[in-house]
């Protein structure tokens, strides 16, 4: 999915190095493209946070009726795509010549690498779109990796009593996924019956992130309301999970080992510097066929979605909790 804000605004992000326990992150409500466009709920980046392990942004939407999405080629830099839908259908196409559906429960992966265009529009087969859009920074020495598109559907994991999972990435207990990512993480969703209680195992090594989709969540003893993100830094190789309501609870769980390089990501690009990001938006803007390739097939009327200005200000790096000065 693109980022379609039309003046992307400047993150400034502060705070301590270190937090304690599970730090609750509310929405912000996004539309993508003109007013009545579809908006999303965006919970990463945000004021005091970048990252979850190398996950780096998070868009919640729906569920939306009829037909909502439609994103025409646009590019990306630095950085990998995963798509996960609860309900829906997304028709894909990319530079890479791909052409693929993204549907519930199968999770696309597209890698950009040194750059990539893709289009995404949801079908008339489904009545509600309703789903996630999350996105990894790849590290500086593959960050210019060839385009790669990676699919999988995975089975339904129900070890524990009253909770069901499906791993998009990583493991968790004796569930895995074959796809492959440059730095060690673990995604799945997760679905909680009423009043159940899950004692997680994880990796100690790994920084967590809830991202609640339907319901109400108490993470390691912290509610999380409807679409809120709960994160807690690496050191505890358990996680606690409850839900306190009468209803199934549904979330996204998300890991990953601290990533502590300093990234610019602006728009739909990820580099290291200002001076990176202008030359991706010229690149895109000008010649986008040069770094970016070509999307055969998209029937919109608009050919590509151009990049909006950058602002007039030196854009500076951003890390885990706070940014070059």
């Amino acid at each position: 999915m693109s980022n379609t804000e039309a003046n992307p605004q400047l993150v400034v992000h502060e705070g301590p190095e270190h937090c304690v326990g599970v730090e609750s992150y509310p929405p912000k409500e996004v539309p993508l493209g003109g007013p009545d466009a579809m908006k999303v709920r965006r919970t990463l980046p945000n004021l005091k946070r970048s990252f979850v392990g190398a996950w780096c942004f998070i868009d919640h939407y729906g569920p939306e009726e009829g037909m909502c999405m439609d994103v025409p080629p646009h590019p990306h830099t630095g950085l990998q795509t995963v798509s996960w839908l609860f309900s829906g259908e997304i028709e894909h196409r990319d530079s890479g010549d791909v052409h693929a559906m993204v549907r519930p429960g199968e999770v696309n992966l597209m890698t950009s690498g040194y750059g990539i265009a893709h289009s995404e529009v949801s079908t008339k087969s489904r009545a509600s779109l309703h789903g996630v859009q999350l996105w990894v920074v790849l590290p500086q020495e593959q960050a210019d990796l060839t385009r790669e598109f990676q699919h999988h559907a995975p089975d339904v994991w129900d070890d524990h009593p009253g909770v069901t999972a499906r791993m998009l990435v990583g493991s968790l207990g004796a569930a895995s996924s074959p796809i492959h990512t440059e730095t060690p993480l673990m995604g799945a969703e997760v679905t909680i019956a009423p009043g159940t209680t899950w004692e997680a195992p994880v990796d100690a090594a790994m920084e967590h992130g809830v991202l609640v989709d339907t319901g109400m969540v108490d993470f390691d003893g912290v509610r999380l309301d409807n679409s809120a993100l709960g994160v807690r830094d690496a050191g505890l190789d358990h996680l606690r999970l409850h839900n306190p309501t009468d209803k199934p609870a549904r979330l996204m769980l998300l890991g990953g080992e601290p990533f502590d390089e300093g990234i610019v990501m602006w728009w739909n690009f990820i580099g290291r510097t200002h001076d990176d990001i202008v030359r991706y938006r010229q690149e895109w803007n000008e010649a986008p066929d040069d770094r970016f390739g070509r999307v055969k097939g998209y029937q919109g009327s608009t050919k590509w979605l151009a990049a909006p200005p950058i602002p007039d200000v030196t854009l500076k790096q951003r890390f885990r909790r706070g940014r070059a000065t």
